[in-house]
Order: C-alpha cells, then sequence, then structure tokens
C-alpha cells in the first residue's frame, strides 16, 4: 500500500468496537503509518517500522492488537516494551481509551519506582495487555509473577532509546522468554546497525515500513508553545485573543463536537467565530469560509479535515488548542498561516506530558518552537482601554451628538456633579458587561528553557532522608533530557522515581540528587548504563555541598515537568 492511498479506518479491517473509539475520540483519517501498520498487523505479519514520534504509532500497532484481542483469556496476550516510564503510561493510557468498548480490558503499565505489590495484585486478577520497561519487566520474569507463554504479540517502541539507554540486551532477553510463533513488531525512529541487527534476529520475514515526515515549514511562521497548566485552556485563549493584534485566525481542535462548544463559548465572549467541520454540509462549509475570507468572521475553529485546502491570505495566526496526532497534521496545520510571503504566527497548546510531541515536530521541521508568556493582567488592561478609547473617537468622530451634549448639560446642572464624574460613570455603564479590567487572577507564567529541574518538592511519598549531589558524563551537548536519566537510574539502579531530586543539566555532564551513600553494587550497574550513547560514570559530585535533608520529595503530582527543549 503506497502512501498516496488514503484509506479511511472502516476500510482497514478494524474491529467494530474499535471503529466507534476512533469516532468518539474524533479520528478522521489514518496517518501514513497507521495506513501501512494496520493491515499487516491485523494479518500476524512481524512488522519493522522506521517512524519519529508524532506520526501515530501507537494507535498504528494499538488498533490492529485489540481488534484481535480474545477477552476471555485473562492472561496477558499483547506486550509493549518501552524505554522509559513516562512513555509505557502514555502507551498504556492511549491503549485504555482505545478499548473503552472492550468489556472487563485491563492493561497495565508496569516500570520501576511503582509499587511491586500494587503491580503484583493487578497481574494476579488478569490482565490483557502490558506496557513496561525492561527492566521491571525482567524483574517479574526472574520472580515468576509474569508469564509471557499467552502472549501472541510483543511491540519493541523506541528501539533506538533503548539502544541508548543500554536496554537492548535486555529486550532480547524478554523475547527469548515469548513463544516461538509470537508476532513481533519493532518500532524506531532511527535504524542504526544494532537496531537492524536485533530485528533480523527477532522478527521472521518482517514487513518493512519507513515512513518520511514532511518538513517543509514557512521561515516566516514564528512558533510558540503555551505549556497547559494552573489555567484552563479556553481562559489561556481569551487573553491571547484581546493581546494580539489578530487579523484573523484558525484555532484547531481534534473533534467536531469540539468545533462547536468552543466556538460557542467564543462567541459568548464576545469574539466574532464559527466552526468548521466535517459534519457540515458542503453549502454550509463554503459559506463560512467564504464569510471567513471577506472578513465577516474573524476566527473559525475547525478539525483537521474541513481544514484541508483551506487558503485564506489573512488568517495571521494558527492556534492548535489540541495537539495534533501526529507531526504531518501539526505541519498541515500551520501551513494555513504565513501564505503569500506574510509573516504568521502559530501558537501551541501543550500539556507537560506531551513535550515527546514538541521535540519531535521540532526535529522534523529543524525549526524551535518558543515557550510562550501569556499576557498579563495589566496588558490585557491596556489592551482593551486602547480600543476603548478608539471606539470613543470614531463615534466622537463620526456621529451627530448635539441631543446628547445638551442631556449632559442638563444633568450636569440639576445633580451638580463635574463633568469628568459623568463620563466616567457613562464609562463603566458602558463596559460594565465585558469590564476593561479583567477579575483578578493568579499571572500563570509557563515553564521557561532552563537546565535546573527540582523533583523534590510536592509529593505523595514522605521521607527523611540525607542525599547526596552525583555527577554523570552525559549533558545538554548530548542531547540528553531530565526523563532520560530518570529513566535509565530507576530502571537499571532500581531506585524508585520519587527518590530522584533535582537534575541539573550542564553542557557535557549533568548533577542528579540521589540518597546519600547509595550501595556500591547500585553505583557500579549505574556507571555501566549508557544515556544518549554515553556512558554515566557517576560518581559523587566534589564540587557541591550534599544536599540537605528535605521533608517531602515524591514524586510532582501530574508528572514531571520541564521546561520544552529549544533548539540552539
Amino acid at each position: 500500500m503506497t502512501e498516496e492511498q488514503h484509506p479511511g479506518f472502516a476500510d482497514l479491517g478494524l474491529a467494530p468496537n474499535i471503529i466507534k473509539v476512533i469516532k468518539e475520540v474524533g479520528y478522521e483519517t489514518p496517518s501514513p503509518i497507521q495506513v501501512q501498520s494496520i493491515p499487516p498487523l491485523l494479518e500476524g505479519r512481524d512488522l519493522l517500522g522506521q517512524a519519529q514520534t508524532g506520526t501515530g504509532k501507537t494507535a498504528a500497532f494499538a488498533l490492529p492488537l485489540l481488534s484481535k484481542l480474545e477477552l476471555k483469556n485473562r492472561t496477558p496476550q499483547i506486550l509493549v516494551l518501552t524505554p522509559t516510564r513516562e512513555l509505557a503510561l502514555q502507551v498504556s493510557e492511549a491503549i485504555q481509551t482505545y478499548a473503552r468498548h472492550l468489556k472487563d480490558f485491563h492493561v497495565l503499565p508496569i516500570y520501576g519506582g511503582q509499587s511491586m505489590v500494587q503491580q503484583l495484585r493487578q497481574l494476579h486478577r488478569g490482565v490483557h495487555a502490558v506496557v513496561g520497561t525492561p527492566g521491571r519487566i525482567q524483574d517479574h520474569l526472574r520472580r515468576g509473577t509474569l508469564k509471557l507463554d499467552g502472549i501472541r504479540t510483543v511491540v519493541v517502541d523506541e528501539a533506538d532509546e533503548m539502544l541508548k539507554m543500554g536496554f537492548i540486551a535486555d529486550v532480547e532477553d524478554i523475547l527469548s522468554h515469548a513463544p516461538e510463533d509470537r508476532q513481533t513488531a519493532l518500532f524506531s525512529a532511527t535504524m542504526p546497525n544494532e537496531v537492524i541487527k536485533v530485528a533480523r534476529r527477532n522478527l521472521k520475514n518482517p514487513i518493512e515500513i519507513r515512513i518520511k515526515t514532511k518538513t517543509q515549514t514557512a521561515e516566516n511562521i514564528d512558533q510558540f508553545v503555551w505549556q497547559v497548566k494552573g489555567m484552563h485552556k479556553l481562559d489561556a485563549l481569551t487573553r491571547i485573543l484581546e493581546a494580539e493584534e489578530i487579523e484573523a485566525m484558525i484555532i484547531f481542535v481534534r473533534t467536531k463536537i469540539a468545533t462547536l462548544e468552543l466556538s460557542e463559548k467564543l462567541e459568548a465572549r464576545g469574539f466574532s467565530c464559527a466552526p468548521l467541520n466535517g459534519d457540515m454540509t458542503q453549502i454550509a462549509r463554503e459559506k463560512t469560509v467564504e464569510r471567513f475570507r471577506d472578513g465577516k468572521l474573524d476566527i473559525v475553529v475547525a478539525t483537521d479535515v474541513a481544514a484541508r485546502g483551506l487558503a485564506v491570505k489573512r488568517i495571521s495566526h494558527v492556534v492548535n488548542y489540541d495537539i495534533p496526532n501526529d507531526v504531518e497534521s501539526y505541519i498541515h496545520r500551520i501551513g494555513r498561516t504565513g501564505r503569500a510571503g506574510r509573516a504568521g504566527k502559530a501558537i501551541l497548546f501543550a500539556a507537560p506530558r506531551e513535550r515527546r510531541m514538541i521535540a519531535a515536530i521540532e526535529r522534523s521541521t529543524r525549526q524551535p518552537i518558543r515557550p510562550m508568556g501569556l499576557p498579563s493582567r495589566k496588558q490585557i488592561t491596556d489592551r482593551r482601554v486602547s480600543l476603548f478609547k478608539e471606539q470613543v473617537t470614531e463615534a466622537m468622530e463620526a456621529q451627530e451628538l448635539d441631543f446628547f451634549e445638551d442631556l449632559i448639560d442638563g444633568y450636569q446642572h440639576e445633580s451638580d456633579v463635574s463633568f469628568r464624574r459623568i463620563a466616567a460613570t457613562l464609562a463603566f455603564l458602558i463596559q460594565k458587561d465585558r469590564p476593561l479590567q479583567p477579575e483578578e487572577r493568579e499571572e500563570i507564567q509557563p515553564a521557561q528553557h532552563g537546565q535546573s529541574h527540582d523533583r523534590s518538592n510536592s509529593g505523595q511519598q514522605r521521607h527523611d532522608i540525607e542525599r547526596q549531589s552525583y555527577r554523570v558524563e552525559v549533558g545538554r551537548a548530548h542531547g540528553v533530557e531530565p526523563g532520560n536519566l530518570v529513566g535509565a537510574i530507576s530502571n537499571e539502579g532500581g531506585i524508585p522515581s520519587s527518590m530522584i531530586g533535582k537534575i541539573t543539566i550542564m553542557h557535557d555532564f549533568s548533577l542528579i540528587d540521589l540518597p546519600r551513600d547509595m550501595p556500591e553494587g547500585v553505583l557500579g550497574k549505574l556507571a555501566k548504563a549508557q544515556v544518549c550513547g554515553q556512558q554515566l560514570d557517576i560518581k559523587v559530585d566534589r564540587g557541591r555541598k550534599p544536599a540537605p535533608k528535605r521533608r517531602s520529595f515524591g514524586k510532582p503530582a501530574g508528572g514531571f515537568k520541564r521546561p520544552v527543549k529549544r533548539r540552539r
């Protein structure tokens, strides 16, 4: 099947319950990796896929494997191996979403740092799919608490990251415990020789798929990201709409229902807005686009399919209100602005957990996505006051005001108050339904690009532990991110992520606060571990004083947040 063909999900042979979920979550057309992966995986073929993060590969393997699941069999049938606990959680949640109409379906994420008792309890109850990191999967295999006898498919996700983190040997060991007649799928963003060798040893006559991600983005489009936290997205969008100089804006959401709901909310806040989705008739869509093109409409809230081919020169801003499912969708979306040589601005709303997608977009487009601060309350006030003054000036120049001047003269004489007081009262009456001064809110600042990441405050667990700063020989120059270090330390050293404190990434090394006086055996394992192709070679940092005792250093609620990484 070629990339030029564009079948729908209903054409790929997926189970009815899976198709139902696809419609509910708003996926309208499959991405290239999904089009090419789903049919052979449904047929039981082994698969070797090269695709970047953000191309939709989780759905590419999850949808077909769920379609042929035996729900009555409560032993693990699907095993997905991921390099980090963050990815394990992300894949597990995606699978749970796709399986929402599969009665009594259970998926279990397994990773270091989580309670072993909780994992054992879930395994005893029975699960259909297991998503985990190599180290913890091996722990269960050694204990005999996880049996792979019933595994029908093993998926190795992000194989090149497995290689960088030193997990390839562990992956092959886990594959050796799975049945010989299993189906195996291996996905990797790049194909180094070591990964190809693993594929040759463990995959049988695989289908090979290579997805080339388009990288053309206009250089005159400035790209920004606002990390969604502490404020509702609608409030953040409202601030942006009020503070930016906008000629026309298209806002992308994931589902048809969201186009209606968001456009209604924006209209209620006084913005000229309309939805654009696939459920509208062709005539209605054309009418909306015509109004948008003619300047009778300022904002359109659309899905990807409805906006395909939309070419309106006056679009100055594109907002990704919902992050797209793949990189190509992002590129298509922001391409709606910056047309005909004009400058454009693209704003992405992304949760901290979606940082992988942001990194994938930056790699594919070879352009940075800069962190964006929301307009302050003062900026919003200044903007509203400026517009109010413009309205007053326009009315003063364009309207016949003799009657109203006589009215005010008469009122001033009767009430004996100053004209200044009367004008202020009238201004209040005009703006009371839409105040010039926005409500007092906590000012939200997104995480800025920096190098220090402290995991030690506000957690669920509490410990009285003295910690020490350790140095590892991998840094910003090697492309390391805090998640890479946390994954390696948790998986290789068996150290719960809640015990990992402040991480400071320098140019060619990093500093990590870990429990003081760790056993030599643990340090030995960590010293040999590799992250981003570099051996950690961990040792006590003699350049810093030991980290003080802290009362609380569990995992922060909502996961480990770090700033969006910018290319330099």
